[in-house]
This record gives structure tokens, C-alpha cells and sequence, in this order.
């Protein structure tokens, strides 16, 4: 007999799958407007180190011609924090409205109800709660500014090296023959998917989080699930299974600690944190009350 539990964690496996070919667009829209950008900002990296030769370099002289790319980088970093901004308000709605007909589209009765909240609470929350150590825009900002040193770095490097201007601006935006990842920008391109896709799951985790804070008279645990393969983290693995308390992810059962964040602990983490509901007698605190419906039956295991 399937319990409650068990479709919980059914239901938050196909979710998971559907948040990741969701973070798979958002990465592709985010990185298609980089790329509209970076059209232009290389275009204009040409136009200034062709007014630069080798025999009028100096470093101030690189800054000042510099400046125009700089702002032109900092602008597209600014559309990119703005755009994935907007998209994580509209996700957010869709997102927390999932979460509030989770339980009851599992069999949990509506009596007991699901909380209260609103998309623009759990929205606000995520914004103004870190991930990895920073929030979205500061995120944003330092890519941003670890790709305008890349970019200064390299060109100073093809001056001293005395390449010609076509030589220094391949070796930093990459052929067109491999896509343009062949680049010594490619890193921050990487940098920025990773950013959209964490900044995804750490949206989903929040309104997961709000929703387990309305229904604490409900849950019982939170429960680590991680995808176990090759990829998996050896601190994500060790957690596999492993119970906590939904308030304050404290252990149940053992010693390993909760690790930080919202349900995600990591980079393109993969993990899911599953609510475990409490028997209908632990709901009720009334012993040998008899049982709920079979179709609404919670798992004590």
C-alpha cells in the first residue's frame, strides 16, 4: 500500500525533474541575452585597442580606452540581475502555488489546511536570504567584475606578448567556429549558469521552507534524498536517507548535521529535502482514534 510519505516522495522526485528542465531554459534565456551583449562589447573592445599600439602602451592608457567596454560590461551584467529578477517573480507564483496544493493533492484533508502566505512574501524572503554566502545581486556584480579583469588581464598580456588586436580579442571571446567557448570568458559564462541554476533551486527550497513553517502541526521531518551517482557530493551522500526536524534541521536518529541553505547546499546542488508527514494519531494526540481514509493515510515510517 502506497502511503502519503511515499507519494511525497514520488511527487518531489517529478518536481525535481521539471525545476531542472526549468533552470535549463531560464540558463539558456540568461545566457542568450549575454550573448546579444557580447556582440557589442567586443566590437568595441576592437574599436579601442586598435587606437593602442605597442609603442604608445601604457597601463593608464589602457584603463582610459578601456572605460567604454567596462561600462558596456557592467550594463550587461545589470540586464542579466534585472532579467533573472523578473524571472524568478513570475516563477515564484507558480512555484508557491504548487507547494500550497502539494499536501492536499496527496491526500492530506483540507480541513487541516496549508498555511498562509503570499508568492510576493515568499519572494521577498528569497531575495533578501543569501545563497552561497551572497545575494543575487552581489552575485551578479562580482561575475561582472571578475570578467572585466579577465579581459583587462589578457590584454595587457597580448601587449607585452605583442599580439595583434584580433589575436588578444579571439583569446578572450573564443572562435565563432566553437562557439565562442573556447574563450577566456568561458569561465564566467560557466559561472553565470551556475549562478541561474542555484538561484532556481534556491527560490523552489524557500517556498518549500514556507510551506513546512505553516504545516509544522503536520510534518514531523524533513528527510534528505540525494541523487546518487557519480556526481553526487560526498557530504550529499552521506545525508542520503538521513531524518531532521523541520523547524530547526536539527538530527533525528544520528549525528550528521544539516548543511546550509534552504534545502541546497551547494553549486547545481541535486538534493531534495521531502517533508514526512505524522500519523493521523500524532496529528490528533488522541490514542486509538482509529485511522483516517486509506487514500489519506500518513506513513509512520
Amino acid at each position: 500500500m502506497i502511503s502519503v510519505n511515499d507519494r511525497l516522495v514520488s511527487e518531489a522526485i517529478s518536481h525535481a525533474v521539471d525545476l531542472d528542465q526549468y533552470g535549463t531554459g531560464v540558463v539558456r534565456r540568461m545566457l542568450a541575452l549575454l550573448n546579444r551583449v557580447d556582440a557589442d562589447l567586443f566590437a568595441q573592445l576592437t574599436a579601442a585597442l586598435v587606437n593602442l599600439d605597442a609603442e604608445s602602451f601604457t597601463v593608464e592608457r589602457l584603463e582610459a580606452l578601456l572605460m567604454s567596454v567596462r561600462v558596456m560590461n557592467a550594463q550587461a551584467y545589470l540586464q542579466l540581475e534585472r532579467a533573472l529578477t523578473n524571472e524568478l517573480r513570475e516563477f515564484v507564483a507558480a512555484e508557491w502555488g504548487y507547494q500550497q496544493q502539494l499536501l492536499p493533492s496527496v491526500g492530506v484533508p483540507l480541513s487541516f489546511g496549508t498555511g498562509v502566505a503570499t508568492a510576493e512574501q515568499v519572494y521577498a524572503a528569497a531575495m533578501s536570504r543569501p545563497f552561497q554566502g551572497r545575494l543575487l545581486s552581489e552575485w551578479a556584480s562580482g561575475i561582472e567584475a571578475q570578467r572585466m579583469t579577465r579581459i583587462r588581464d589578457a590584454v595587457r598580456i597580448g601587449f607585452v606578448e605583442n599580439e595583434s588586436v584580433q589575436q588578444i580579442v579571439r583569446r578572450v571571446r573564443g572562435t565563432r567556429a566553437a562557439g565562442y567557448t573556447d574563450g577566456l570568458i568561458e569561465i564566467d559564462r560557466r559561472h553565470a549558469e551556475a549562478v541561474v541554476r542555484t538561484a532556481v533551486q534556491h527560490v523552489a527550497a524557500v517556498a518549500q521552507d514556507r510551506m513546512i513553517e505553516a504545516n509544522l502541526d503536520l510534518i514531523k521531518a524533513v528527510q534528505w534524498h540525494a541523487k546518487l551517482d557519480t556526481r553526487t557530493s560526498e557530504k550529499c551522500r552521506v545525508r542520503d536517507g538521513l531524518l531532521y526536524t523541520p523547524d530547526t534541521h536539527k538530527p533525528i536518529g544520528h549525528k550528521v548535521p544539516w548543511l546550509s541553505g534552504p534545502g541546497r547546499s551547494h553549486w547545481n546542488c541535486r538534493s531534495l529535502a521531502v517533508q514526512m508527514l505524522k500519523s493521523f494519531e500524532e496529528v490528533t494526540g488522541i490514542a486509538g482514534v482509529g485511522e483516517i481514509p486509506v487514500g489519506a493515510r500518513a506513513s509512520m515510517d
